[in-house]
Order: structure tokens, then sequence, then C-alpha cells
């Protein structure tokens, strides 16, 4: 019986050849901003320790037994959403699983098996179950298709791995084809008004489609990144929820400021003075550092999709802001995380407990998205 950490180790190879050359946000060489060296292991050097492994592992262990018989997750109106249950599998995944390998391959199978089943019958490449999906369905699409194109050199069933290539190729044709004259995304395919919060979504999609091998045309990339940039307050660096405006509560403009940064990442772009005051405004809301926007652990809908995207801002990041970001926010998760393994959240604890368990997983660098 392999430990969990020897399950990793193996794992790496063969994520390795799954995904892109490995190369650790952080490790950087011997240029300025140079971002094509090869890993040192620095950056998850000590990260995960044995109570994080431990968390991990009773997390992994609290979805696996609490998912649906038909692979999916989620609860209450949010039972079978597409979002929630690409998330829940890509927290496997993070974990060095694969479809049908590893000690949760069959979950990962599964939860493929649904979201492929989800396309919209009238509508090609659209990730979308009606009865499951109570706000904005192109969250599931995005989250979809981000988990077919993380998954895609990974399926060993010949049958199973053409549906996901061909189900891929359409869903990055409908995010194309939606994306608005802002350069955005909205709720539902074609709006006329676009949104920061959708937007990641759908650019982290077409990133991971595009290491996928999926074409995707530059002029949309660049569309999308003038979007975000126009979104961006240059004064503070935080980012609004749309072009016209959003919210300004330190929450909120955390989260979205988070989301505009990795959309930027996503896009290619890795330095600018966008991506630095984005950085600064987010180090205020480091966890414990009690800066103006320290708001603690709080199971409301901002909390994870926050910290989801931060997390993935400050290791892409590198340097003292990721040595002093990932501890934080280990630590915060660790010592709020309930005894049957789950993270309490508005939406559900599927929701909380996958996003956790990727937050804390970060420094496996398993996931290609992740990878350079």
């Amino acid at each position: 019986m392999w430990t969990r950490r020897q399950f990793l180790s193996r794992g790496a190879v063969v994520f390795a050849t799954a995904g892109t050359c490995l190369a650790v946000p952080g490790d950087r060489g011997p240029g300025k901003g140079d971002r094509d060296g090869l890993p040192d292991g620095s950056a998850a050097k000590g990260m995960v320790t044995a109570r994080t492994d431990q968390a991990i592992d009773k997390g992994l262990a609290f979805l696996s037994a609490k998912r649906h018989k038909d692979g999916s997750f989620g609860t209450n109106a949010y039972a079978g959403n597409v979002a929630v249950t690409s998330i829940g599998a890509l927290s496997f995944m993070a974990a060095g699983n694969q479809p049908n390998r590893g000690p949760y391959g069959q979950v990962v199978t599964d939860a493929l098996r649904f979201v492929l089943k989800q396309e919209a019958k009238d509508r090609p490449g659209y990730l979308y179950n009606p009865a499951a999906t109570p706000h904005g369905p192109m969250y599931g699409h995005g989250f979809g298709t981000l988990f077919l194109a993380e998954v895609s050199g990974m399926v060993q069933d010949r049958d199973l791995r053409q549906q996901v290539k061909d189900t891929l190729h359409r869903a990055v044709k409908l995010i194309l084809e939606s994306q608005n004259g802002e350069g955005g995304w909205r709720y539902t395919p074609g709006s006329r008004e676009a949104d920061i919060s959708v937007t990641i979504c759908q650019i982290m999609a077409l990133r991971a489609a595009r290491n996928a091998g999926v074409d995707v045309p530059k002029d949309k990339v660049d569309k999308c990144v003038r979007y975000v940039k126009n979104c961006q307050d240059k004064t503070q660096g935080w980012f609004r929820y749309m072009l016209q405006g959003g919210g300004m509560g330190p929450q909120q403009a955390f989260a979205r400021t988070a989301a505009g940064v990795v959309a930027l990442y996503s896009a290619g772009i890795y330095e600018g003075p966008e991506i630095e005051a984005g950085l600064r405004f987010m180090m205020e809301s480091k966890p414990g550092g009690g800066g103006r926007g320290d708001f603690g652990f709080r199971p409301d809908i901002h909390y994870f999709y926050g910290h989801y995207y931060a997390v993935q801002a400050m290791y892409t990041a590198g340097g003292q802001r990721w040595a002093e970001w990932f501890p934080a926010i280990r630590d915060e998760l660790i010592a709020n995380q309930r005894q049957d393994g789950s993270w309490p959240d508005q939406i559900c604890s599927h929701y909380g407990t996958a996003m956790a368990c990727l937050i804390l997983q970060i420094p496996n660098n398993y996931l290609p998205i992740l990878q350079k």
C-alpha cells in the first residue's frame, strides 16, 4: 500500500509525460524575469507539511465518500453542477490521480463521464446542466472546458480519449464564438456584456486548451487582455467587476484582483505595471497579515473563489510573495477544516472542500495549467 507521498513522487513522472515540461514559478534562471529555467524545487520545498498532507487526505476522502452515484459533485441546488463537479475532479488530479490511475482514479473517470454527458444536445460544445445551474451557466462551461483540457492527455481508453478530444474542441469553439465586443464573457453565451469573474474562467480554459494542442487565435487573447486591463483601477491596482464598475468591498476587490492577475498570466502576460499593481493590492489581504483587506476565513461566496486565484497568482509571481502567502493561507485553511474533512462554503461543502484541496496542493505542480 503506497503512502500519499510515495504515490505523489511516482505520479510526478506520469504527469510530466501528460503535460508540458515542468517549471515551477519562482525558480528562475539568472536573467531578470526569466520564466523558462528548469525548476530547482525551491518554490515547493517545505510548503506541503505533514499536517497539510493529513488535511488533503481527509478532504479528498470526504469528497470521494460524498460524491453522487453518477460521478458528479455538489449539494442542494448545486447537485450535478458542471463547475463544482469539474473543480472536484481537478482536486483529485492535483493529488496525482488520473482517469483509472491512482487511488482515486475511478473518481476522476466518473466525473469526466458525467461532464461529457452534460453537453447540450441543441448547442454543440455547451457544457451545461440546467437542473443544477442556479447562477451563471458560463461558469460551468469554463470550468468544464478547463477540466477536459487538463485531463485530455491522460485518458488511456481510446474511445473515451477521442470523446474528450472532440468535446474539448467544440467547447473551445463555443467560448471563442461567445466572446463579446468588449473582449470578455458574461453569464450566457453571446451576451453583449462581460464581467471579469466569468472572463477569467474562459481565458484559463483557453490557456489549458492551447496547452493541450487546441488552436486559440491570438487576436481573441489580445482582446481579452485589453478587456482585463481596462477593468483595473490604475491608481490602486484593484480590478472592477465590469468596465462600468462593480462593488468595492474588501472581499470583492481582493477576489476580483486575484482573478484579474491570473487572467493576465493565463494570457501570457507575466510582467508589467498591471501585474505589479495587482500583486501589491493583493498582498494587503494576506491571510493573518492584518492589512486593510485581511478578512479572515469566511464560508461566503468570495473566500474560496478569491483564494483559488490568489494562490495561483502568488505561485506564478514566486519569490518572497509566494514564500509569505502560501504558508499563511495553508495554515488558515487547516485551522478551519471540519472534523469530517470538509470545509464549509455558501455554495456547498463539496465546492469549499475541493477548492481548499486545490489551494493546498498548488506546490505539487501536477496540473498542466500550472506548468510552463
